[in-house]
C-alpha cells in the first residue's frame, strides 16, 4: 500500500485512538512510524488539524505542546475530572514560584542570578524541588571562577502548561495561577502558600499559550 492509497478518516481514527490510548505526549515523528507505509508529516499534519475541529465543543481538546500531540480536558471541564479525587491540590510556596518565574523568564541563570533577582539566598531545598519535579534542569556551566550550573526549564515544564515554546509564556503574573493547576503539583511542605508575586526584574509580558487542562 502507498500512502496516496491511505484513507484521511482511517489516519484520523488511527491518530485519535494512538491519542487518547497515550498518557504522554506524542511527537509527530512518532505518529509517521504507527502506519503501515511511509506518510508524510503534512499528511499527519493535516490530519491532526482536522481532528481538532472535529472535536471543537466537546469538553475534551487535542492540543499541541512541546513534546508533541496529545488530548487533555479543557479548563471550564477540569473541576469535574478532579472531582474523582477530591483532595485540595496542593501549591507551590512563594519562593518556589519566584525561582521559577525567574528561570522561566531569563533562562539560562545561575543560582546567584536568581539570588540576585531576589535578593535573599535560594535554598537547595527549592531548585530540588523544581528539578524533583521535572521542570528545570542544569543546561551548562557558566565560564567563570568555579563555573555555577545554568539553569533553564525543560519540555515537561512546557507540556504540564499546555505550551509548545517558551515564546506561548503567559504574563508573568499569570504564572502561578497556571501552576497551581497542574495535576500532581507538590507544595514545600515548610512553606506558606502563596501567588508569586510580581517581579519588576521579570515583567515582560508574553503571548498566552493553550490553557492548561
Amino acid at each position: 500500500m502507498q500512502e496516496s492509497e491511505l484513507d484521511l478518516e482511517h489516519v484520523k481514527k488511527v491518530l485519535e485512538t494512538v491519542l487518547l490510548a497515550s498518557s504522554e505526549p506524542v511527537a509527530l515523528s512518532e505518529l509517521r512510524k504507527i502506519f503501515d507505509v511511509q506518510i508524510a508529516a503534512d499528511t499527519v499534519r493535516k490530519a491532526l488539524a482536522e481532528l481538532q475541529t472535529d472535536w471543537d465543543g466537546r469538553g475534551v481538546a487535542l492540543v499541541n505542546v512541546a513534546s508533541g500531540w496529545r488530548f487533555c480536558a479543557r479548563p471550564e471541564y477540569q473541576k469535574f475530572v478532579d472531582r474523582l479525587n477530591p483532595q485540595k491540590p496542593p501549591r507551590y510556596s512563594r519562593a518556589v514560584m519566584e525561582t521559577l518565574a525567574i528561570i522561566a523568564y531569563r533562562q539560562p541563570v545561575t543560582r546567584g542570578d536568581i539570588e540576585d533577582i531576589r535578593g535573599v539566598t535560594v535554598s537547595s531545598n527549592i531548585i530540588r524541588t523544581l528539578e524533583v519535579r521535572g521542570w528545570i534542569d542544569v543546561v551548562g556551566h557558566r565560564e567563570v571562577p568555579g563555573r555555577p550550573a545554568l539553569y533553564a526549564t525543560t519540555k515537561a515544564f512546557l507540556d504540564d502548561l499546555n505550551l509548545r515554546s517558551l515564546d506561548e509564556l503567559p504574563p508573568l503574573e499569570e504564572l502561578g495561577t497556571l501552576v497551581d493547576q497542574v495535576p500532581g503539583a507538590a507544595e514545600e511542605s515548610d512553606a506558606a502558600l502563596a501567588a508569586p508575586s510580581s517581579l519588576e526584574a521579570e515583567g515582560q509580558s508574553h503571548a498566552s499559550g493553550v490553557p492548561l487542562h
